[in-house]
């Protein structure tokens, strides 16, 4: 287990995946979710199965106050080059605006570079995302690139910005994330 300062990223258990289907089939949640068609259980537990032993990516439930609020993890793991793209959302949308996302991805880093030796971490998200974009921004995340028009959602063209951290720009919080065994 990753202990952040507020959120605790756990291995993924299948009695979790009754928790993601509602999340993966909410408006709210997948607004800017890479997923944009419904899921059934029967997919989520496909999806599980298959990222079992899956040497490129990595995958997390995240809990704050003892509650399942969402996932993240790292995702195209390419070990030779050391990097991999990063990803979360929060489910529970009373946990919406209050800086949970932060941490998280605060705590996901510090492993990334700390325990899994990136030398990059990435991630995608769409411009118009404004609140995703300021939190990647404070956890360090640069800007590296913007693919126009890259991508159909909610009946318009939608813009996805590049941005990354490298590993000599990180600079955790002392209490950013422990690994607890």
């Amino acid at each position: 287990m990753l202990q952040g300062r507020r959120v605790v990223l756990r291995p993924i258990e299948r009695a979790d995946l009754a928790t993601y289907t509602p999340w993966f089939n909410d408006p709210e949640v997948l607004e800017y979710f890479g997923r944009y068609w419904p899921m059934t259980l029967a997919d989520e537990e496909n999806w599980y199965e298959g990222q079992l032993g899956d040497p490129s990516r990595v995958n997390f439930a995240v809990e704050a106050d003892g509650v399942h609020i969402g996932g993240c993890g790292f995702a195209n793991i390419d070990h030779r080059n050391r990097h991999a793209e990063a990803g979360l959302f929060i489910g529970e949308k009373s946990y919406w605006n209050q800086g949970f996302g932060q941490d998280i991805l605060r705590t996901l880093v510090d492993y990334g570079f700390h325990y899994l030796n990136f030398h990059r971490i990435y991630l995608r998200v769409f411009a118009d995302n404004a609140r995703g974009v300021r939190a990647y921004e404070k956890v360090g995340f640069r800007h590296e690139g913007r693919f126009r028009d890259a991508e159909w959602r909610h009946g318009r063209w939608m813009d996805i910005l590049f941005m990354s951290i490298l590993s000599h720009e990180w600079q955790p919080d002392a209490k950013s994330s422990e690994v607890e065994g």
